[in-house]
């Protein structure tokens, strides 16, 4: 077995990162991954880092610490911008999972099918990255480069997300397709924030995970929302050559045409709950 790593401050977790460890917080996705087989990787266990939990208001949104759990995200008490993702949070495994998986650990994993993704990304995330030598900050549309891939480069641990404010009424919505309604990897899910001035739609964000190698925003549908007032007739503004940027694949789950027929319906699901 390799090295097993569980520093109480961020600065030992750094140092230790001057070689390589696999990075544990929660532990949902590393433990499945490795059953029937020895652990010999060396492992950095994250997870008594006070500093790198809790959800806090900023000058300029909330900052999310890397091991925030998913159960902690669902009992904060967060306006109604956050109503999407805590969506999303309530459908991550079933509450076992939720009390020990992190939002970032969810991130780190990059699985396409990662269920916190698609409303983080119409959340405008950024993640904060560091290493002994700097700090910085990536766009959450950045830092998941492809499957199980990210921008993190050796030495460097992700410490947090943050989300900005927005000075408008802000709402935001979640839905997933899968198998069963819990305990289940996703088919296709949709995630959507809208802006609203006057009753029409100020500016629109919406995402589709598990339809792409990394979850995809839809900018053409973004546009085509823009300025229309918020009632029934959003449904109808969502058109399939809006899904452009979605490449499905045909797998055990569910095939490509079933994907992107699924997409189009959770949309307008999506959309027609925030006229109701």
């Amino acid at each position: 077995m390799g090295e097993y790593v569980r520093p109480s401050r961020l600065e030992e977790a750094l140092s230790a990162l001057a070689r390589p460890h696999v990075v544990l917080a929660g532990g949902t996705d590393f433990y499945p991954a490795r059953v029937g087989r020895a652990i010999d990787e060396d492992i950095l266990d994250i997870g008594a880092i006070a500093e790198l939990r809790g959800i806090f208001t900023t000058a300029g949104g909330w900052r999310l610490g890397a091991t925030t759990t998913w159960s902690e995200l669902i009992e904060a008490d967060l306006p109604p911008l956050f109503d999407g993702l805590k969506q999303a949070a309530r459908e991550v495994g079933g509450r076992q999972i939720q009390n020990a998986g992190t939002l970032v650990g969810n991130l780190c994993n990059a699985s396409p099918a990662a269920d916190g993704v698609p409303g983080l990304l119409t959340l405008d995330a950024e993640v904060e990255i560091a290493s002994r030598a700097a700090t910085r900050r990536l766009p959450l549309s950045q830092f998941i480069t492809g499957v199980r891939r990210t921008a993190l480069i050796p030495g460097e641990l992700v410490v947090a997300i943050h989300i900005p404010k927005s000075a408008r009424e802000t709402r935001s919505a979640f839905l997933k397709l899968g198998a069963r309604r819990y305990l289940v990897i996703s088919i296709a899910m949709a995630a959507a924030t809208i802006e609203i001035v006057d009753g029409r739609i100020a500016a629109a964000r919406l995402a589709v995970g598990a339809c792409s190698a990394v979850a995809q925003r839809l900018p053409a549908l973004e546009a085509a929302l823009l300025g229309a007032p918020v009632d029934g007739h959003l449904v109808g503004l969502v058109d399939p050559a809006h899904l452009a940027p979605l490449a499905p694949i045909d797998d055990i789950r569910g095939s490509a045409g079933y994907r992107g027929d699924s997409v189009l319906v959770l949309l307008r699901r999506l959309l027609a709950g925030f006229a109701s």
